[in-house]
């Protein structure tokens, strides 16, 4: 939880799955957003799924115990063919969110399409695309294997992106911005690395 006084803010992104979990933290100090932290959980060696889910609420405690993220941000499950696919990631999504909320940290939900619409502009992108810009974005020397872990990434960019643009004066901004691509262009000298 944000101490009072405090201008900057952690936000934690959160790729749910019950094979592997992604998780990216970013450091915002007034408009400009640095990477913290990315990686998976891998959670394929659990027995069950209720061991999975179980481990996934562990898991995701530690990670807000030990990066103390003032807000959380979610993907939420996106409609396939396969209906329990999605009911088992949708419980993956919910456990995320029960751990969140168990501290007392407001959850924030975006949907896949609008995830990568923030970061590229464009909604149908490829995960590799969406990876690309967050590592120009972010200044990311190495990409990681597994590409989870920048989708979490992503989700706390969007969050970023979608809610928190102030103006130079600490008051919110009403200009809006359909990417970062725009945000990027339009404001080159607040983003790390341009």
């Amino acid at each position: 939880m944000k101490e009072p006084g405090r201008t900057d803010r952690v936000i934690l992104g959160i790729d749910p799955g019950t094979n592997i979990m992604g998780y990216g933290i970013i450091h915002i100090t007034g408009t400009t957003a640095r990477l913290v932290e990315m990686d998976i959980i891998s959670l394929k060696k659990e027995p069950s799924h209720t061991i999975k889910l179980k481990n996934i609420f562990e898991q995701t405690t530690s990670i807000i115990e030990k990066f103390k993220p003032d807000e959380v941000a979610l993907e939420a499950p996106f409609y396939g063919k396969n209906v329990q696919s999605m009911l088992k990631l949708g419980r993956a999504q919910g456990i995320s969110m029960a751990a969140a909320l168990h501290r007392n940290l407001p959850v924030f939900e975006y949907s896949p399409r609008k995830i990568k619409q923030s970061i590229t502009g464009k909604g149908t992108s490829s995960k590799e695309q969406v990876a690309l810009m967050l590592q120009r974005i972010l200044s990311i020397e190495s990409l990681p294997h597994l590409l989870d872990a920048t989708d979490a990434l992503a989700v706390a960019m969007c969050h970023y992106f979608q809610n928190s643009m102030p103006s130079e004066n600490g008051k919110q901004a009403s200009k809006k911005y359909n990417s970062w691509e725009t945000f990027v262009s339009n404001n080159p000298g607040k983003v790390s690395g341009l």
